[in-house]
């Protein structure tokens, strides 16, 4: 018995040092990529300067004279994920509810397989439909020049966030224990009255992380996003072509040298200062909901 208890302590001491070791690591990409972000991008603030660089509206990189305002970018990424949230949230909110408490389970296996499919289409798939059939849509419907416009670039994000809301959604929803809803019924309300008053607020801590999974992918995409937006650097207009950070890094990287090539690494650390920010205030305010 007691060679049995040391082999299991000796395991699950192997086990948890694995498991640290792992974490450490993670964490130590995650510190490692900040550190050199903060090495390569601060040359660039230093010369071109702090205010100049977050508040210029012109970004002329390989100009006589450059430019490097990226005030029209970070607007951009603002509005373009404000505006893929607020069109694929209640999406995909309301069909998580759907999907986990009114249909049927066949239906609910079929669409469950097409919600996964959809989350593993490549980015660059959604921005090629988008470019052929979005695009020209938006064009002969708007009647405007050019249909890569940041009111492609929303919807083609919020269709790329549908399948992370949806997925974390349900599994928050099907968690809730079924004694609330029972005693729910019992009481004399509805169904409808249940799921919305009773199972979405026990679930709304799992459907924030579902929100803030949507927003990390809305944020970061680079890709789809370039396809369909028109990738100029104009200030942020439902119908203009524009640019976003991560497509403004991706677009000139392959040929930038010196300060541009700098300026780059400067707009990859704002994203990601940015991201961390999002990140930051979503999960204070998941917190202080799971403490209420």
């Amino acid at each position: 018995m007691k060679k049995v208890k040391n082999k299991k302590q000796v395991l699950e001491t192997v086990v948890h040092g694995i498991f640290l070791a792992l974490g450490l690591i993670a964490v130590g990409c995650v510190l490692l990529i900040t550190v050199y972000l903060v090495i390569s991008g601060l040359p660039a603030i230093r010369k071109i300067g702090l205010v100049p660089f977050l508040s210029g509206k012109q970004w002329a990189s390989t100009a006589a004279e450059p430019k490097f305002g990226i005030l029209p970018f970070i607007l951009t990424s603002v509005c373009g994920t404000a505006g893929a949230i607020l069109l694929g949230v209640p999406i995909g909110f309301f069909t998580a509810v759907y999907f986990a408490k009114i249909a049927s389970p066949k239906v609910r296996s079929i669409v469950s397989m097409a919600v996964s499919l959809l989350a593993g289409i490549p980015s660059v798939v959604y921005g090629l439909v988008g470019m052929c059939v979005l695009v020209p849509f938006i064009r002969k419907v708007f009647h405007v020049p050019d249909g890569a416009s940041l009111l492609a670039a929303v919807i083609v994000l919020a269709i790329m966030i549908l399948p992370s809301i949806i997925n974390v959604s349900i599994t928050a929803l099907e968690a809730v224990p079924k004694e609330y809803e029972d005693a729910s019924l019992a009481l004399g309300a509805t169904p409808v009255e249940t799921y919305f008053r009773v199972s979405v607020p026990a679930a709304k801590s799992g459907i924030a992380a579902a929100v803030v999974l949507g927003v990390g992918r809305a944020v970061g995409e680079a890709m789809a996003v370039m396809m369909v937006s028109g990738n100029a650097a104009n200030m942020p207009s439902l119908f203009e072509s524009v640019r976003f950070l991560t497509t403004a890094v991706v677009s000139e990287m392959s040929y930038s040298e010196g300060l541009q090539q700098q300026a780059l690494f400067s707009i990859a650390l704002v994203l990601f200062l940015f991201i961390m920010l999002i990140n930051a205030t979503l999960n204070f305010f998941l917190k202080r909901t799971k403490e209420e």
